[in-house]
Order: C-alpha cells, then structure tokens, then sequence
C-alpha cells in the first residue's frame, strides 16, 4: 500500500514562468523511509509543502492516506507531522517550556506519558531548562523533531532535517528515524547528504520538477558497476591534472581524495592506459566500488566545466613567509566560558587546510579570530606574516571570508550584491570582475532574484564569488557548502582546488567527511582544544584497530572528538 500517491503533478510560480514540479508522477510506499534527492531547485522543498497541506498545485493530483491535499487537507493534517528546514522555535524559551507550548497547541493531555519519551528518546532529558537559542545545532533539530512528534503522526516528513550539524548528530537523528520507522511510522525525508539517502528504504531523484530515478539505492549503485576507479600514483600535480581530467575521455566526476583522485566513467571498462589521459606511466587506474553519490552525478549529466577565476599575481604573492595563516596559542573567553583555549597550527601557501569539530567546538570562533572580526582573548595570529592585533588592517586586506551566516543582502538583488560587494573591495576593473564571478558561479539565471528568494545553493554561490571579488591570496570558507546539493559542491571544490593551485591559502571548516578527504591536512577540535592535526590518511591511521579494521575520516572525528580521556 502506498502512503502517498501523486499523479501527474505540476506547480509553478512567478505566474507560470518557473517551474518547479513537472507533471510528476510518483508513490510512496507505507511503513517505509523514502528519500528525496536532487540538485538544488529539483523541486523538493515545493514537493514536501505540497504533501503537507502548505501549498497549492497547479495541475493534477495529490493523495495522502487516498485523502486529497486540495479538497480534504483536514483530515490529512491529524495524521501527519512536517519539519521544515527553518522550525519555528523559541530560542528565549527553555527546551521544557518549548514543548509545553507545543504541547498545549496540539490540544496533548496534560498527563500524557509521551512528554517524558520523547525527552529520553532524543537524549534531551538533561537539558530540559537550558535556552533552546544556547542549543548546538544539532539538539535544535532534535527538540524541533520532538515537537511535531508529540501528536503521534502516522506520516512524518523531514526537510533536509540534519544541514549544519556535525556528524555525530547527524547519527543520532537517523537512529531516531530509523527507530520511528521501525516502530511503523512512514517516514519521507529530503536530503542534500547522500550518505544519509543510502540509509532510506527507497530514494526519489528529482530534477527540474521530475523524477530521474525512483528505487532502492542499492539498484542505483549497481548502474556504476565498472565505471568508478582511482588515479593512483599522480605525485604533486593531482590539482593540475584534476582540472585537466574533467569532461574528456568519457569522464563525468573528478574528485581529490586523499593522495589519489577519484573518477567516474560514462561507460564501463574504460581503457586503463594513464597515456591516454595525460599522465604519465607511475599513474595506475585501479577499479573500486560505486557509492552512490556516483550514481548521482553520472544521472545529472556529470560535473560541468566551468571557467576558472583568473588570479594574477599579487604583491602579497611575493611574501617572504610561506606560513599564510598561523594560529599561536589563541584563546577566547565569553565571561567564564572558554570557548577556544590555546590553540595553534598553520597553514602553508598553496595549501587546504580543514577544521573538523562538533558543533560548538570553536570552530567558528577561531576563524572570526584569524580574519580579525573578533579579538583574541590570548595569544596571537597572523595572516600572511602580518599581526591582526598590530597591524589590523594590512592583515585583513590580505583576507578573503565567507561566513557560516552569509554577509549577504537579502533586500537586494543578485546583479546588486555583486555590484555593492565589487564596490567596498580594491578591484581594477569592476565590471569586467563582475562578469567573471557570474560566468564561474553560473549567476546568469538569477541576476534579477532577490538574495532572499534564492534557492540555498544559489546563495552559497553568490557568497562565495562575493568572497573573492578581490582575488585574495588567503581564504577562510566557514562551511561554505553546507547544505547544498552534491553537484554544486562537487563545483565548489574544484574551484577550491584550482585556487589552491594557483597558490591560494584555504582555511576551511565543514561538517561533511566526505569533503574532509579533499583537504590536504584537518586539525580536529573537540571543547575548545585542537585534538590532533593530520592528512587524512593519517587520521585514519590513527584510529586503534578494536574500534575498525578500515577506519575512515568518522571514525576517526568520532574517537578523537569523544568523551575520552583528554590528550
């Protein structure tokens, strides 16, 4: 039996120019976890509101338990809980007072045993009194889930329910849907993270309103079956030649990890010979298993070429020092809370370095320190040899940032970001840099869009092409692809890499470990103190085999980042 069946659905906005839902057809099966998957402005924030009774269609039809969404939401609404990406809570109100209210507008008897469940099956049961605004980003997701769970729904839907928390809890909040679901609850979540699709019953693949694929993922995988290698043995150009590699000889996906480049091939069985791709004969192509996030990628056409930014060489270039970034015994306090405590590490020119933490573990508070928006409480750092506590502004201007909370002007419009951002920074020729940024991020279709109604990927594009407007030779990118589809960070990264090729410094946090193996070294915090620093297979090394035969970068942040003792 299915939980939801949608025939021939279209919904359109700006009066019929945009479409987001493409006469679809789709069902979702009862009793199971479906996922829904694809690029940014696939369709699946619209797709969800349409199943929770929040939006009108156009055309067609949408059935909920056979209830239709249109002419009996009502009776739909009883059964159903709907977490969007932003939930309404009140971050002035404790976690018990949050659920009271939630509890009170569901009309939930007072005695009911299901308030003290839920506490204990979110692990919130310690922190009923604390502020849900002083909440980690993952606990707010927990208590947002709580809350809707309180009336029992039959169906839950989940929009992108783990973006911008850390691993860990991403964990958590799949084992509490993977336990609702096995408890019988129908479950239909969005995701950006494809690790989290595998874990689903069934996947959806939406794109420009339709659907591209719909089955288990593991018949997805097995489409890539002999088209996914590793380019072993490449030596210090793996940058270079990761650029070269894209869009020729069949290949739809390159991707830096580790020491080797990962590829994905149109067709099985490709020629193995390294020749023929323009490496030379140390380079081996060695076959390995598909993810899914191959499949992904190969469905949508592959990664596009995009232009690359063009640097010149600057006189901060030409520097003495080779340390761009270094961190010496920094420290910050709030009050009597410590919140980075005597951490130091530095990053070389040309190099990519990644911070790795739970939420709340400081991360964030040390780059604002290293692009000088907030004052060390202790210690010293230094961007391109300069002092940001002696000498501010030459430091800064050196620095390039994109914040977790983008800078960005929402009452504007893309072409009037771009133009107020190419006007605060020293640019030569302004319009010509503008242009650029629009040809690299791939602006052009949303230059008359207000920043506000851009779809997420589109505003982490935008923020970053605003980041560099001035070509800077130091970069901080404070999660810059958080919750952006696969395709768009895949497009990140490998201008990410070609910046770093170009000699570019990059500081970057992120929470996704799949982007960890792109960096060439990751500094993991835990409470405030840098654990350990690494490349990644040397985290993975590190990690005592009783805990796994073959680690990989989470169980390496999951055992460094522990409640274990303190190293």
């Amino acid at each position: 039996m299915s939980a939801v069946v949608i025939q021939n659905l279209t919904k359109t906005f700006d009066k019929g120019k945009r479409i987001a839902l493409n006469n679809l057809c789709a069902d979702f099966p009862k009793g199971k976890i479906s996922g829904i998957v694809g690029p940014d402005g696939a369709g699946k924030t619209t797709l969800l509101r349409i199943l929770a009774g929040l939006m009108q269609i156009d055309s067609g039809q949408c059935l909920v338990w056979d209830f239709d969404t249109e002419k009996e939401p009502e009776k739909i609404q009883e059964s159903l809980g709907y977490l969007p990406q932003k939930f309404g809570l009140y971050e002035d109100l404790t976690v018990s007072q949050n659920l009271s209210l939630y509890k009170d507008l569901q009309e939930i008897n007072e005695n009911d045993p299901v308030f003290a469940k839920l506490m204990e099956f979110s692990g919130l049961a310690s922190f009923t009194e604390r502020l849900a605004g002083n909440l980690s980003g993952g606990m707010k997701q927990k208590l947002g889930l709580i809350s809707i769970l309180l009336r029992k729904p039959a169906l839950l839907l989940l929009d992108e329910p783990t973006t911008g928390v850390d691993p860990k809890s991403q964990n958590d909040l799949w084992e509490m849907i993977a336990e609702l679901n096995n408890q019988g609850m129908t479950i239909i979540a969005s995701t950006s993270y494809l690790e989290e699709a595998e874990k689903c019953h069934y996947t959806f693949l939406l794109n420009e309103g339709q659907v591209l694929y719909r089955g288990t993922p593991s018949s997805l995988k097995e489409t890539m079956k002999g088209k996914t290698f590793y380019f072993e043995g490449v030596g210090d150009v793996k940058r270079t030649v990761l650029d070269s590699l894209i869009g020729k000889n069949g290949i739809v996906d390159t991707i830096i990890e580790g020491s080797k480049i990962r590829v994905t091939f149109n067709a099985a069985n490709p020629d193995q010979n390294p020749e023929r791709y323009g490496l030379n004969e140390k380079a081996k192509l060695l076959p390995r298993d598909p993810y899914y996030e191959d499949a992904f990628i190969s469905i949508l056409g592959g990664i596009p070429k995009r232009p690359a930014l063009k640097l010149t060489k600057s006189p901060q270039a030409e520097m003495e020092t080779d340390l761009m970034i270094q961190a010496v015994d920094l420290s910050r306090s709030f009050g009597d809370f410590k919140a980075v405590n005597c951490i130091s590490f530095s990053v070389k020119k040309g190099e990519i370095f990644g911070l790795l933490g739970p939420n709340g573990a400081g991360k964030s508070t040390t780059f604002k320190m290293l692009c000088g928006i907030l004052p060390a409480t202790d210690g010293e750092a230094l961007v391109g040899g300069k002092s940001l506590r002696q000498t501010p502004d030459e430091a800064r201007g050196l620095i390039g940032y994109m914040a977790q909370k983008f800078s960005l002007y929402n009452n504007m419009t893309v072409a009037q970001n771009l133009r107020f951002f190419s006007g605060i920074y020293p640019v030569k020729n302004r319009k010509k840099t503008r242009e650029e940024m629009i040809a690299v991020f791939n602006l052009e279709e949303y230059l008359d869009v207000l920043t506000v109604d851009l779809p997420l990927g589109y505003k982490q594009r935008l923020a970053f092409s605003c980041a560099l407007m001035h070509k800077p030779q130091i970069l901080f990118l404070d999660e810059p692809t958080s919750g952006v589809d696969p395709l768009t960070r895949r497009e990140f990264w490998h201008q990410i890499n070609l910046l770093a090729d170009a000699g570019v410094s990059i500081l970057v946090s992120t929470h996704l470990m799949d982007e960890a193996e792109f960096c060439d070294r990751i500094g993991l915090i835990y409470k405030g103190s840098l654990r350990i620093v690494d490349t990644p297979e040397g985290l993975k090394k590190r990690v005592p085999k009783e805990i796994s035969e073959k680690p990989g970068l989470i169980d390496a942040f999951l055992y460094f980042c522990s409640e274990r003792e303190e190293r």
